[in-house]
């Protein structure tokens, strides 16, 4: 109980530490590079993921850094276990990145501007058309240089076996021509899902995959490369 209660009062102070710096990252210079100005823009939510993930007490073991470009954009694809997953990846990937994420989070205090600024797309699963428009607006911020993340499982699974991969978010990769970089997170859910939603200490491992070149292994079809990306993280 103890741990659980500090780490939401850390976390209610990196909130508020959030909106103080917001400002400042909304005043960044527009003409600077792409990288430049997302590097900038990221240093605090780097930062909070790490917090967030340092103050439940857990140990994390990282794998494959070398395999993500610095500069170029890329789609991280992830299994996606636990509430913890987008706390590690912002903290441990060392690369700016933006999500896939849920239309309700908009309706969360200071989240969503945050979320705005780091490019991350907002996605109403139970509406088709917005569906395609968000999958538009992922492939358009893909090919001006930021790099996003997705959870084809569209939940948590809250354990460590592996749910249905959807093939509609890969049209993010086929569309734009980024590379796919697979990642597999394992443990995060014995962070929080595994003890009836109390923190407790769990060793978490961050695995990331050499990049796929979607084009390059002749694979233009969603649903195709989906189940090839799902093959490498299950198997892995």
């Amino acid at each position: 109980m103890f741990r659980t209660l500090y780490a939401a009062t850390r976390i209610v102070a990196g909130v508020i530490e959030a909106k103080l710096k917001l400002p400042a990252v909304k005043k960044l210079p527009k003409e600077l590079p792409v990288h430049e100005r997302d590097r900038k823009m990221h240093q605090f939510p780097d930062y909070f993921g790490k917090m967030m993930i340092g103050c439940t007490g857990s140990k994390v073991t990282v794998e494959g850094l070398e395999n993500i470009p610095k500069v170029q954009s890329v789609l991280f694809v992830s299994n996606h276990q636990s509430n913890f997953d987008i706390p590690l990846l912002l903290g441990y990937l060392n690369k700016p990145i933006g999500f896939i994420a849920k239309m309700e989070i908009t309706k969360l205090p200071i989240v969503p501007h945050w979320m705005e600024q780091m490019h991350c797309v907002f996605m109403d699963r139970n509406d088709r058309r917005q569906s395609l428009m968000a999958i538009k607006d992922g492939v358009e911020k893909l090919k001006n240089g930021h790099s996003l993340v997705i959870f084809p499982e569209g939940t948590r699974s809250k354990g460590s076996q592996m749910g249905e991969f959807k093939s509609g978010s890969l049209h993010l990769a086929t569309k734009s021509g980024v590379p796919v970089i697979p990642i597999r997170i394992e443990g995060t859910y014995n962070i929080l899902e595994a003890n009836g939603n109390r923190i407790k200490p769990a060793n978490v491992t961050l695995k990331v995959f050499p990049p796929v070149y979607p084009e390059q292994i002749g694979m233009k079809d969603a649903k195709e490369l989906t189940n090839y990306i799902k093959d490498i993280i299950e198997q892995n």
